[in-house]
């Protein structure tokens, strides 16, 4: 993609509004924080107090939006008294000299940036800290003064938390509707089913709900019960639907018996519907009698046989289950020590430690972007002082906003900061200069601001910036500073830093792109572990590991999930795609998907632990794990990779070889064949 086709594209991405559920009561909460704060500020304390208390409670309310699974007053708190030790700190390093302050500044970004390394939530919370942090230090003037407007920065959090003890809006709203996505995924994917034996189905809902289903030891004591054990049942289904629908390994492709595994699939996405709509309104499961019917007799021998049958009942016993699971009041209890569990935000130190550690090696993409941040949001600064137009802060401000570890991000956001900038001090500004507002009107102003910002900013990046630029404008409104003296100000720094970010990703990019065939090669190397774990299950019933397989699968999910991920990060850079082209990409990503899938299907009928071990399942499980692991490392070699030892096995099989298990090992050579055919030049 050429330089201007990829900034069009990341400019008609960061100014595109998306249609979005909204949370008005979450909106009105955080903005009730930010009226309570401000009120009593301006009563007790003055405009200086107010203000610092108002960024600590809009900053601890924003923090509360972002994709975490962690209790939200937990996270208020984190931004409030982060942000309340940083303006401190920057205070007492910047009140004395520049130079001191910009090493402060760079020390502070820095680390910042590095906490990218443990996930997008703790990035963005401490970009935002430092951000404000540089408007906040220039509030006070004295180090108790200091003092005191870090302890309301730190008050502004603890109301926003408070709030939400007090006030919870659609308790587990966000875990119940992750679990309830799942299973209408589940439905979904049956339905698709009895058009297309062999349809496709993308994990990442199942992992949400999985990622949802970690909890604190707390969340755990407290957990509804109809939130607790669905989501196992439906990893559970999902590869009984594929093998019952798969020709290969379940009904025939025509005939009574595919009429009846299309009636079972249409039962079964039926009561997965219900369930979910019941999980998600916390209601009882409302299931058409007609799929209950189906599901009363499953197993019909005159039509399903063998495997297929095999496959019919399971499916009938598990939807059985998740009805019982998904009944609201059913009596259950979770158990705290069956739980997934998530550390406390204290037991969360180590690890990001160790995730901030592994990524300070030369070509890690997390340490370029905070060396990247870092030195732009200081030339910001620095540029900012030698501007005559005063505020200097607001520069690096945006940069600091702006910028994100990769290129679509950080272009579609400068492009949405300086259009949402430009029309949001317009506004602000035709309503100052028409009402002259003051101190009390021009709060009231800013809250309402704020509260349309935390109602719209899940509808883009362009939207939010246009009610937090109003924001601010009326915040400092209500200090007294007149427009002329801060709007021509921010909008020409704002630009400023947005051009910094730009010429800051250009001059020291991280691209994707080049990254492709690692990320191809990890997926298959997973992926083979994946198989050779099932087929370990065959090989020896009763002395395997099931944790073993199930380990390797979230490393599969984990490892797809990366892969698409960087393809869609590639798709808009304006780089070669550097021996790995678009149509290469995606049939390679096609194929791997559906050797997932018949590893899957060969996962639907693992033998119980009684059974005798299958004869050449543990040749075919050592020749897979060797062969991918080996065409792994020729991809990232830029090499075809090969199956010769795979095939040798297979071949070497006798006729009478069980079923299943032929019919899904013939699929998992196919399917790797089409790798090697995707990266064929």
């Amino acid at each position: 993609m050429s330089w201007f086709r990829a900034l069009k594209e990341a400019a008609r991405s960061g100014m595109t509004v998306e249609r979005t559920r909204l949370e008005p009561l979450v909106a009105l909460r955080a903005a009730a924080g930010l009226a309570i704060v401000i009120g009593a500020g301006l009563a007790l304390l003055g405009p200086g107090a107010a203000a610092s208390s108002a960024f600590g409670a809009f900053m601890a309310a924003i923090a509360t939006f972002q994709q975490s699974w962690r209790p939200r007053p937990g996270l208020a708190l984190a931004s409030g008294l982060t942000l309340a030790v940083s303006t401190f700190v920057g205070y007492l390093v910047g009140s004395s000299d520049l130079g001191l302050f910009l090493v402060l500044l760079a020390v502070w970004t820095f680390a910042a940036s590095m906490l990218w390394a443990a996930g997008p939530t703790a990035g963005i919370i401490a970009s935002g800290n430092v951000a404000v942090m540089l408007v906040t230090v220039t509030l006070p003037t004295s180090v108790p003064q200091a003092a005191g407007h870090a302890a309301m920065i730190a008050a502004g959090g603890v109301v926003q938390a408070l709030l939400i003890v007090l006030f919870p809006v659609r308790r587990w709203g966000a875990q119940r509707d992750a679990l309830a996505d799942a299973l209408a995924a589940e439905a979904d994917y049956a339905r698709r089913l009895r058009q297309d034996p062999v349809a496709p189905f993308d994990p990442a809902p199942l992992m949400r709900a999985r990622a949802a289903a970690t909890v604190t030891p707390r969340q755990a004591r407290r957990r509804p019960a109809e939130l607790h054990g669905a989501r196992g049942l439906a990893e559970r289904i999902r590869p009984v639907l594929a093998s019952l629908a798969d020709p290969a390994v379940g009904a025939p492709a025509e005939g009574p018996g595919r009429d009846r595994v299309r009636e079972l699939l249409a039962a079964a996405g039926s009561v997965l519907d219900a369930a979910a709509h019941a999980i998600r309104h916390g209601e009882p499961v409302r299931l058409p009698a007609p799929s209950l019917a189906v599901l009363k007799s499953p197993d019909t021998p005159d039509l399903l046989t063998g495997a297929p049958l095999r496959a019919a009942r399971r499916l009938a016993a598990l939807l059985d289950d998740v009805l019982e699971t998904a009944e609201p009041g059913s009596g259950r209890t979770a158990d705290p020590g069956e739980s997934m569990l998530r550390p406390t935000l204290f037991g969360l130190v180590p690890p990001v430690l160790g995730a901030v550690r592994a990524e300070l090696r030369p070509g890690s993409p997390i340490l370029r972007h905070a060396l990247r941040v870092t030195a732009v949001s200081c030339a910001g600064l620095a540029i900012g002082h030698a501007l005559p137009f005063g505020h200097p802060y607001w520069a690096p401000m945006a940069s600091v906003m702006i910028m994100r570890p990769d290129f679509s991000q950080t272009y579609a956001r400068a492009v949405a900061r300086f259009g949402g900038t430009l029309v949001g001090v317009a506004v602000a500004t035709g309503v100052v200069q028409l009402f002259q507002p003051g101190m009390y009107l021009s709060g009231f102003l800013a809250v309402v601001s704020a509260g349309l910002m935390y109602a719209l900013m899940r509808t883009g990046y362009a939207v939010a910036q246009l009610f937090v630029s109003a924001y601010v404008v009326f915040l400092l409104g209500m200090g007294g500073v007149r427009w002329d003296q801060s709007v021509p100000d921010r909008v020409a720094l704002t630009l400023v830093g947005g051009v910094l970010a730009m010429i800051g990703y250009a001059l020291y990019p991280a691209w994707e792109t080049p990254r492709l065939r690692t990320r191809l090669a990890d997926w298959i190397a997973a992926d083979g572990r994946y198989a050779a774990a099932v087929l370990g299950q065959y090989a020896d019933p009763a002395g395997a590991r099931r944790a073993d397989v199930r380990e390797a699968l979230l490393a599969a999910r984990d490892a797809r999930i990366a892969w698409h991920e960087a393809v869609g990060r590639a798709e808009g850079e304006p780089v070669r795609h550097r021996g790995l082209s678009r149509a290469a990409a995606e049939q390679a990503g096609d194929a791997l998907a559906a050797l997932g899938r018949g590893a899957m299907l060969l996962e639907a009928h693992v033998p119980d632990r009684g059974h005798a071990p299958v004869p050449g399942a543990a040749d075919l499980a050592e020749a897979l794990h060797r062969a991918t692991e080996a065409g792994a490392k020729a991809v990232r070699e830029r090499r075809v990779p090969q199956w010769d030892g795979v095939r040798e096995v297979l071949a070497a099989w006798d006729a009478p070889e069980p079923g299943v298990l032929r019919g899904a090992a013939g699929q998992l050579l196919d399917s790797l064949d089409e790798v090697a055919e995707a990266l064929r030049p």
